[in-house]
């Protein structure tokens, strides 16, 4: 059991979050903290430009009701959603806030990483606390 658990997220139409909730779910105890964090990347300057007005604001806004409809089973749990590079962001939040364990799904393996996906093989080789990658 942990006390602080990190679900980062990632809002793609190939990820299995059921179950990396059902994981998270298994690892906590009453008292545990549990936070869902999604990073969204940075919109290049070039591109900003045709997007319509408020578009990340409203993003931003359908993220965090998404993650707070997933957190109503698990306890303590909170959404929060930051903005930069998904790797570095997650493993700075979870040092930040003393994360012991991140549970995340592990998807999309490019051709670098044939069983994870780019961000969950930096956090897995990078993070300072238990690990838990879904398949």
């Amino acid at each position: 059991m942990y006390d602080r658990i990190l679900i980062p997220l990632s809002f793609d139409e190939d990820k299995n979050t059921d179950d990396v909730l059902r994981a998270a779910a298994a690892l906590a105890h009453a008292e545990t903290v549990v936070t869902l964090l999604h990073v969204m990347a940075p919109i290049p300057k070039y591109a900003s430009s045709y997007l319509p007005a408020g578009y990340r604001h409203d993003a931003q806004d359908t993220i965090e009701a998404a993650m707070t409809d997933m957190a109503r089973g698990l306890p303590n749990a909170k959404g929060i959603v930051l903005e930069g590079q998904p790797g570095r962001s997650i493993l700075n939040w979870a040092k930040e806030h003393n994360v012991d364990c991140i549970v995340m799904a592990s998807h999309r393996a490019g051709p670098q990483e044939e069983l994870l996906g780019s961000t969950a093989a930096q956090v897995l080789r990078h993070g300072r606390c238990a690990v838990h990658l879904v398949r």
